[in-house]
Parts: C-alpha cells; structure tokens; sequence
C-alpha cells in the first residue's frame, strides 16, 4: 500500500503531494479544519489555525477526528506534539460558556477556575462583566454579549454561545415548493443553522444559497432583516421569496438608495445601512425598527465594520450567515465567528459538482508578456501603479479580444476592475458594460436580456461579483481585479457555476501579465480554488489557437 499524500510537519504546516493518487480523498478530509497558504502545481501547503480549528469544533468535529484524518494520511509519523497541541487548541472551545441564569439573566461559566480567572483579571473583560454569582459563575451585561465574544477569541478563549435567542415578532412563513423541492444538503443547511441558534453556512455560488436562507425563515415563523450587497442583489432576493413562499408582494419591503419601505421581511444593502450624514450613520437604526426574529447577512465575508459594530448589539437575535467562502482579506474572519456565529455547514464544491448541482469549470489562466515599451513603462513606474499598469496592459486587452472571439455565441462575462480599461473592452467589442455608475434599472435590464439570450456578452465590473444571479453565463474571462483577493476569484468563478441545461463544462480564463505584480497577485487568488480541488491549466498567450479546446 503507498505511503499517504501528506507530510505534517511540527509547525503546522501541512504538505499535500497533488499527484498523488489519494491526494483529492485526503483534501476532502483536512478541509474541515485545515486552511490553503499556498497552491503551486505540485506542493499545496496547509496550515492548521486556532480558529480553523475551532470552527471545526464548533461544526461537530473533535480532536480525535482531526487527528485521525492526519494519522491517516500522513506520509511518515506525525509529530507528537502537534498531536497533543490540536488537542489542546480544540478544548479551548467550550472551556467558557454564555448562559442564561434564572436570577441573574446572562452569565459566564466555565468548570476551569483557572481559566475564569484568567478572563475576568483581563484588563478588556472587566468592563464587560458585572458581580461574581459563585466560583464557576460571573455575570455579564446583557449588552455586551458581542463584544465579550470578540475579546474572549482574541484572548484564545472562544465561548460557545448557549443564551438562546429573543424569538422576535411571529410571522409564519412557509414554503411553496411547486415545480422545485429543497434540496437535502439546503435542508441539512437551514436545520444545521437553526439547532445551533446563529451562524455560518457556506456553500458554492449556484447552490441556491438564498433556498437555505427561506428554509431559514420558515423554520424560524418570525420577522426578518435580509442585508445584501446591492440593490439588484435586493429584488433578486424578493423575487426568490415571492416565488419560493407564501410571502406576499405587501409582505416584504426594500430598504435601499431608492426606497424606504420596513416590512415583516426586509431586505436592505449594506451600502445603504452604512451611508453617513454629518458624522452619523442614521440607517442602522433599521436594527431596532422591528423586533426581528432573524437577521440574514447575505455575502458575510463582505460585512462592512459599521454592521460588524451594530451585530454586536444584536446577541440576542438569531443571525444567518451565507457565503461562497469565509475568507476575508482584512483578516475578521475571527469577527464572523464571534458575532454571526461558527460556520454550521459547508458544502465542498467539488462534491456539489460531483453530484450535478453546480456546473463542472474549467479553470485556465492565460500568461502574455509585456511588449517592450510596456516592460520599460512597468520597470520605471512608482510601485504604487505597478499592478494598474500590469493589469491594464494593451496586451492584455488584445488577448481577451482574442478569447471573446473565439467564444462567440456563447454566453461570456468580462470582467475587470479598472473602468477605463473596461470601457475599451467594450467599445472594441460592440457590447454593453456595467459598472458601478450604471443605474440599478439599467443593470437590471441588461442582466435581464443576458438571462434571456438577448445578449451574449457582457462587460462588467467589480459590482457583479456578488449575489448577481446569471444562470445562463458559461465563460468569463477576467482582466484585472483587487489585488490579490480570493474571495473576489470564487465570486466570480461562481458567476459560472449554475448546472448547464446541455451539460457543458463551464469556462474560467484569468489573462495575467507574467514577470509582474499582476502574477503574484493571481497566485493568490487562486488558493481558495485550489483548496476546493479546482487546479489552472496554465497556457501561453501565443498558442492559444493550439490550447484550447472548444469542442
């Protein structure tokens, strides 16, 4: 029998042997706990975090899990230490509890005195906790039940929250299911978020993350605030409900730059709730203008700090949270878990493809190489304007002209970061573009004729990465974006992902400008795709003719 695919070294590292042939069934198993750093063709490296590890925990999995999937699959003994250090990380999760005491409401405990102790000498926790009731037990201002969260994970005490939830103002909503049905991994999504009270579910773009959200609703038969990216994302979400609930039209309000409107369920943008007026941000007041049952934040790994600020003041009430991927480049990861909650599910998208609910992608990244004037304008510039002029290259624009062609009558996305450069793109090819000065009724009309085959191309930029629903797009080819962010790559690569009605594998093309920023920058992105199995075929701007494959 081989030796096994992963090497586990003392520092936390794990390294994964991608040709080996057991090497995707042992990524399967390190996902649940282990994050991606780096994905070159041969070699992934993986770190083993407090905080992977403890939303592991969080999720169901125990030390003895973890340290099973990595006596398996090691390639030689794993370090005793790292063992008992796994274990030890993984414990800390729990060791502090959140209650609600019958006299004294809201409490911390823990059965480690030593552990309280320490806690309640620490300077940030003082003021957020109130009397001593007993050895085991001290009370907390019921106000600052997030903001204990936060310091506790910062002090690498995470609690588990075990308070309950207020059940806000009852409104029954119940599914219509007429012509679809719940999905069983959107029904073990919703049910795994309601038996934990508040929380993170994670799944592929495509894999109809706003169904898990109404099942979310239903089960919870109350009010609910749905906070989204923009305002298309907004009306793309209140024409799911309408279609997918008994919800009526005079049921669900938009709070958004154009409209006002708090009904029992209200759907607002993130932008709108953190606009500010003379020093004030007056919209988040819309937290308290209803007793809301549940609160959702669609794309949490977007969640603006004002929003963070004010879900921490919402303790109380039940939060969802909906992702493609948790990753957040600022690095709050440690924020979601503390005031959304733990991730609850998790769907690998390579599993969700495997099964037919998402569609198979084809993932290439197309290298050019500067002209020499564009070399010498790259060599001489200020570091700051590097990656612009890399990005935006004009030999960059000719070779995604080139792949547009070459796809043509197929439903294609281009998109891009920088408008200027976005707006030659489009001139050359003779399509619309959407960028962020577009009015909302005309980047609805064009997402619309798009969906309908009136159109078959579109130039867009960074305002379609999210929640835009686009089922009939099957290639996008991507000039430039932010930096190196691999939440932006999954967004877009999800852009793709709905299921074909003929079965064709969809068409990624990152075009990147080697020897520069342009492809440090790409290498990272791509991480998060090379942690769901999804792996850059690598070609040459100059053979493209001979490297692709369009059957």
């Amino acid at each position: 029998m081989p030796a096994g695919p992963l090497i586990v070294q003392s520092d936390r590292t794990l390294l994964l042997e991608i040709d080996h042939p057991d090497a995707n069934a042992c990524r399967i198993a390190i996902a649940p706990f282990a994050e991606l750093e780096r994905a070159p063709e041969h070699i992934h490296t993986y770190r083993l975090t407090p905080l992977g590890l403890w939303n592991a925990r969080a999720a169901g999995h125990d030390a003895e899990q973890v340290v099973d999937a990595l006596l398996t699959w090691s390639k030689y003994p794993v370090p005793s230490g790292l063992l008992v250090d796994i274990a030890d990380t993984m414990t800390r999760y729990g060791r502090l509890r959140l209650e609600k005491h019958p006299v004294h409401g809201l409490v911390l405990i823990s059965t480690d005195a030593a552990v309280l102790a320490e806690v309640t000498r620490s300077a940030p926790v003082k003021g957020l906790l109130g009397a001593r009731i007993d050895a085991d037990t001290v009370a907390v201002h019921p106000s600052e039940r997030g903001h204990l969260k936060q310091v506790l994970l910062k002090l690498g005490w995470p609690a588990e929250d075990l308070a309950g939830y207020v059940d806000g103002e009852k409104h029954a909503i119940g599914l219509v299911e007429q012509g679809w049905q719940l999905r069983d991994y959107q029904r073990q999504a919703a049910e795994s978020f309601w038996h934990g009270g508040s929380g993170v579910v994670v799944l592929p773009c495509g894999a109809g993350k706003t169904v898990v959200g109404a099942a979310a609703m239903a089960l919870a038969g109350s009010t609910t605030l749905i906070l989204c990216t923009n305002t298309v994302s907004a009306r793309q979400w209140r024409d799911e409900l309408l279609r997918r609930t008994d919800l009526t039209d005079d049921q669900i309000g938009e709070y958004s730059g154009s409209r006002k409107d708090v009904r029992p369920v209200t759907v607002a943008t993130y932008q709108v709730l953190t606009t500010r007026r003379k020093g004030v941000q007056p919209h988040l007041e819309l937290f308290n203008a209803r007793d809301w049952g549940l609160i959702i934040y669609d794309e949490v790994h977007l969640l603006p700090a004002p929003v963070f600020r004010q879900t921490a003041d919402l303790q109380a009430r039940r939060r969802l949270g909906l992702t493609a991927t948790l990753v957040r480049e600022d690095g709050r990861e440690g924020d979601v878990f503390s005031l959304i909650g733990p991730k609850r599910y998790d769907a690998p998208w390579k599993d969700m493809e495997s099964q037919g609910w998402i569609a198979p992608a084809d993932c290439v990244e197309v290298r050019v190489s500067l002209d020499d004037g564009e070399r010498m304008a790259y060599a001489v510039a200020e570091a700051e304007v590097r990656y612009r002029l890399a990005a935006s290259a004009e030999t960059k624009t000719r070779t995604v002209v080139e792949l547009v062609n070459r796809h043509r009558g197929r439903p294609t996305l281009v998109i891009g970061q920088f408008v200027d450069q976005l707006e030659d793109l489009a001139d050359r090819l003779g399509c619309p573009i959407i960028t962020g000065s577009t009015t909302t009724r005309q980047r609805e009309q064009l997402y619309g004729q798009f969906r309908a085959g009136e159109i078959d191309l579109l130039v867009v930029s960074k305002v379609a990465n999210f929640s835009i629903d686009l089922p009939s797009a099957e290639v996008a080819i991507q000039v430039s974006g932010s930096f190196g962010s691999r939440q932006e790559e999954a967004q877009r690569l999800g852009r793709l992902m709905r299921p074909k009605s003929d079965g064709r594998t969809a068409r990624f093309y990152a075009v990147v400008a080697r020897d520069t920023i342009d492809a440090d920058f790409a290498a990272h992105r791509q991480r998060f795709l090379a942690e769901q199995g999804y792996s850059y075929r690598i070609i040459d701007a100059d053979d493209l003719p001979q490297a692709l494959d369009l059957a």
